[in-house]
């Protein structure tokens, strides 16, 4: 019976240990994974991210947001003021990334590693209101992702709305995107170029010429 009992006990046993150097195995091979990327590619945020980095990725995403607030639910009613504030809200903050209509086709989107996602794809309009609102309010670690969070009611009332904006992101109208253009941050740069060709084709003058560069010089 001794024996019997024995035998019994090391079954767990053994399969404790399997199961800790499956995990070993996994550790070892996906370190040695990243380190060949690294060695054959380096840490460049050029090149598009591996199936291990994009499921990592993705495990983070998951992981930024805690169970409560997953499952919560949007009390913002999507109004129209309300949509009308998360397109705002979406040119003047986010499009610099992730594009007016969310596809993340910008030169600041497609630099980030992983770069910015589709929005209007089926991975972010999966995910619940809670989810969305925790992503915009805390960011995401180890992505370009910022936390936007004030720690203000006013501040949490209007990333609640936002999300009522992206779920609107496949949907967008043309005259939508014209519109949220307007509202895009603009360089003084920009500005000026803008104002300048707006007074001339109003006829007040013509457009001042680019101020000359100076020559530049080697020390």
């Amino acid at each position: 019976m001794h024996a019997s009992v024995l035998r019994k006990g090391l079954i767990p046993m053994k399969a404790v240990l399997r199961a800790l150097l499956v995990l070993v195995a996994v550790a070892m091979v996906g370190g040695g994974v990243a380190a060949y990327a690294i060695a054959s590619r380096g840490l460049s945020t050029r090149v598009v991210p591996s199936a291990i980095e994009a499921s990592i990725a993705l495990t983070m995403r998951s992981l930024a947001t805690p169970r409560s607030v997953r499952s919560a639910v949007n009390p913002v009613q999507p109004t129209p003021e309300v949509i009308e504030e998360g397109l705002a809200h979406f040119a003047d903050h986010c499009a610099a990334c992730h594009a007016n209509d969310g596809s993340g086709a910008t030169e600041m989107g497609r630099s980030f590693y992983p770069p910015a996602p589709d929005m209007r794809a089926a991975r972010t309009q999966q995910l619940s209101d809670g989810e969305l609102f925790s992503i915009i309010e805390n960011g995401i670690r180890l992505t370009g992702m910022p936390a936007w969070g004030t720690g203000t009611p006013e501040g949490e009332r209007g990333s609640w709305g936002l999300v009522h904006f992206i779920r609107k992101l496949p949907t967008l109208t043309a005259d939508d995107i014209a519109r949220m253009e307007t509202m895009n941050p603009r360089s003084p740069q920009v500005f000026r170029e803008e104002e300048e060709a707006r007074r001339f084709l109003a006829g007040d003058e013509a457009p001042a010429p680019p101020a000359p560069q100076p020559a530049h010089k080697h020390e």
